[in-house]
């Protein structure tokens, strides 16, 4: 897993960049809540190289899956991914729904995401 440890205005966050098996399932997500915890963080940012296409499939349901895992454990979450993936289908819908809440959001570009994410 390639990521990198981010501190701005005294907030600290894991950012993932990318991985060689990316994030599908329940136990990866709890592999990320465990490296947030191994760096006294709750604040995370995914990039869409470490996201599978499971993930963006709806239907097999581990985006829901993976997204509940950072809710239960108090883990504020952002995706960056490309604007051409977030404006598809019901992967929309699901953007505009999560993206009211605190918990998790998806953004098109790393500096929205970051600045939702800090906030």
């Amino acid at each position: 897993m390639n990521y990198q440890i981010r501190k701005i205005d005294n907030k600290k966050y894991i950012e993932i960049i990318s991985s060689s098996k990316p994030l599908n399932t329940e136990n990866d997500a709890l592999d990320l809540i465990a490296l947030c915890s191994e760096h006294n963080t709750n604040i995370l940012m995914i990039h869409y190289a470490a996201l599978s296409e499971d993930f963006f499939n709806l239907k097999t349901k581990a985006d829901g899956n993976i997204i509940q895992k950072f809710i239960n454990y108090c883990i504020k979450t952002v995706a960056v991914v490309p604007g051409e993936i977030i404006q598809k289908g019901r992967l929309k819908e699901m953007t505009l729904e999560t993206n009211k809440g605190n918990h998790f959001r998806m953004y098109e570009n790393k500096e929205k995401a970051e600045k939702w994410l800090i906030q």
